[in-house]
């Protein structure tokens, strides 16, 4: 199976139902007082964590999600039905951005966890709630409140115990072959992975680990060059790093060299990354020139405090210590410190209005409760539309609109509303 690891998707909410303008016409009751009842609430989108899944490959041909519209209010006070929410499947360590402002609406870890993206519009109000003692029979209903809409983007980040990295070709898929049931394609070319692979790593009864072959580091990878940005967004994750280099030099490549420039890769995409605990991983010393890199490589793990294991994934030598050191070393890892929390947004006030002008020189009238207000306004309605005014003079919209020299037959636009202003 193809593995995807980021998609971009658009969710819309449902809209809410529409309430209900109607009179009782009951026998007995000649005149019967208003009785519409509200609208239903719009189908939320929600994501929820499905342990089966392991890609995001189903958003590749599928990437527009709408939910279900609240039911419309009815005669005799009856509420219109609320939509069930849509349930958008997604495997575990999602993590789901709004397109616009990149920011991380949530990072689903956890089988089972959910996340509600967009929220369903509320049910317009039937005309029985309307009525008051100075208009006991009001004729009008609101509309329903649209659902909210975003443009998505989903990355999966691999959730792994322990992740390889080094230079492609070092080994790394054939150590995880060599100590788990993970069967990577294996050859002598660069970037044989193209996707990560997950293992399950076994030292015993019950203590086992998850181990991720992760795609080959280049130089620029921390600025997208090769595999990049794809790549270190798995190694992110894993609690300790095995980094596996080829002793046996036989690309012509320098072994301790390779070291210093995985990590500058590691540390120039992020600063937490450099700062996991690390295990320098000697490879392929089965081979013989493997032995006059050793000492170097001693020296190395030495020199910067590593762990060091000599080993060939080939013949299996040392892979067995390799893995019940990582697994002691998970065990008594310390909790990791908590991500710095991304700011919050903040809030804008919903009775704030601002007035602007767009590119054809209209006057554009921004406020979440005078967009919503104008939404489920049903502008057909006489005694509908003089409420809409008389909340609009109240606003004291028309003075903005002044100030910002607004002329008769100037066009405002409100949310989708347009119209033409007089005074």
């Amino acid at each position: 199976m193809k593995f995807i690891d980021r998609t971009k998707i658009s969710v819309k909410a449902g809209d809410g139902g529409n309430g209900k303008s109607a009179f009782r016409r009951e026998k007995f009751v000649p005149k019967g007082g208003p009785s519409g009842g509200d609208g239903g609430r719009g189908s939320d989108i929600v994501f929820v964590v499905d342990p089966n899944m392991n890609t995001l490959l189903d958003f590749r041909y599928n990437r527009k999600f709408i939910g279900k519209n609240g039911g419309n209010g009815d005669i005799k006070n009856q509420y219109g039905k609320n939509a069930a929410p849509l349930l958008i499947k997604v495997p575990t360590g999602t993590i789901i951005k709004d397109e616009e402002t990149d920011f991380v609406l949530a990072d689903l870890t956890q089988p089972g966890e959910k996340a509600v993206i967009c929220k369903g519009g509320r049910g317009g109000r039937g005309n029985a709630k309307f009525a008051t003692s100075a208009n006991r029979a009001p004729t009008f209903a609101e509309l329903g409140e649209p659902g909210e809409a975003k443009k998505l983007i989903l990355e999966l980040k691999v959730l792994a115990d322990v992740g390889l990295v080094g230079y492609p070709s070092v080994g790394k898929s054939s150590l995880i072959s060599a100590v788990s049931a993970a069967r990577p394609e294996i050859a002598d070319y660069h970037f044989t992975t193209l996707t990560p692979i997950l293992g399950v790593v076994s030292v015993g009864s019950e203590q086992n680990f998850v181990m991720a072959d992760i795609p080959g580091l280049i130089d620029g990878a921390a600025e997208g060059v090769g595999l990049g940005h794809d790549f270190l967004r798995h190694v992110e994750r894993t609690k300790i790093i095995l980094h596996v280099v080829d002793a046996s030099g036989l690309e012509g490549r320098d072994p301790v060299e390779d070291f210093y420039k995985i990590n500058k890769e590691l540390s120039l995409y992020s600063k937490k990354l450099a700062k996991k605990p690390q295990v320098l991983v000697a490879n392929k010393i089965d081979l013989p020139s493997a032995q006059e890199n050793l000492p170097r490589l001693k020296e190395l793990a030495k020199k910067e405090n590593l762990p060091f294991f000599a080993i060939s994934a080939a013949t299996k030598e040392g892979t067995k210590e390799l893995m019940q050191y990582a697994y002691k070393a998970l065990k008594e890892q310390l909790p990791e410190e908590e991500e710095e929390v991304a700011p919050i947004l903040e809030q804008q006030d919903p009775e704030a209005i601002e007035i602007k002008r767009d590119m054809s020189g209209d006057f554009v009238v921004c406020g979440k409760a005078i967009e919503k207000l104008t939404a489920m306004t049903n502008f057909g309605n006489d005694e509908a539309l003089r409420r809409f005014q008389y909340i609009w003079r109240m606003k004291g919209i028309d003075e903005l609109l002044k100030q910002r020299g607004i002329k008769e037959g100037d066009t405002v636009h409100i949310g989708e509303m347009e119209f033409e202003y007089k005074e």
